[in-house]
Formats: C-alpha cells, sequence, structure tokens
C-alpha cells in the first residue's frame, strides 16, 4: 500500500510542477508583449520626431529600426512560447488525469483496508 501513496504523491508534484510550468510560460509571455509594446511606443515617438516613418527610407531612425527588428524578434518569441504552452497545457491534462486515477486507486485501497 505504501507504494500507492508514493505514486499519489509523485503524480502530485507532477501536477504541481506542470501547473508551475505553465504559469512560468504564461508569465514571459506577457512580459514578451509588454516589451513589444513598449518597443512600439518608442518606435512612433522616434518617428515622430524624425518626421520620417518610412522603415525603407535611407534617413530612418536607427534606434527606431533596431527597435523594429527587437519587436520583431519579440513576437517570433511569444509565437514559439505559445506553441510551447499548448504543449504543457496537454502535458499538464495528462499528468492530471494520472493523478486522478492514482488518487482513486489509492481511495479504494483506503476502503479496503478500513473495511478490513
Amino acid at each position: 500500500m505504501k507504494a500507492r501513496e508514493s505514486l499519489v504523491r509523485l503524480k502530485e508534484f507532477q501536477v504541481r510542477e506542470k501547473q508551475r510550468q505553465l504559469n512560468q510560460l504564461q508569465l514571459m509571455m506577457a512580459e514578451f508583449e509588454r516589451m513589444t509594446k513598449d518597443l512600439e511606443s518608442q518606435i512612433v515617438f522616434e518617428e515622430k520626431k524624425s518626421g520620417i516613418s518610412d522603415p525603407a527610407h535611407f534617413a530612418y531612425p536607427t534606434f527606431a529600426k533596431a527597435a523594429r527588428q527587437r519587436a520583431d524578434n519579440l513576437q517570433v518569441s511569444i509565437r514559439e512560447l505559445k506553441a510551447q504552452q499548448d504543449a504543457a497545457e496537454l502535458a499538464l491534462a495528462e499528468v492530471q488525469a494520472e493523478y486522478a486515477k492514482a488518487a482513486a486507486l489509492e481511495e479504494r485501497d483506503a476502503g479496503t483496508r478500513m473495511r478490513a
């Protein structure tokens, strides 16, 4: 019976760990989105300051070009994190199902022990 109790604790730990990983991914995505918005506002400011809003223009501000590239890179990272989040959600669902199964078996065994 100890083995089942250990299994339940292990599955519970795995569920908490997957939830933590999922939360971490969501926090990173939110931070990247915030950074992207900040960069976009800086780009708009630089474009207004220089009077040039065409990135192909020869006198387009260098800072705006760099900020635009960084914002684009952050968007790519957000998409990649979204894919990781989808995979983490699936893994969490699987671990939760395994935990529920192990907990049900432990509960059944505990009921059997009580009757005996």
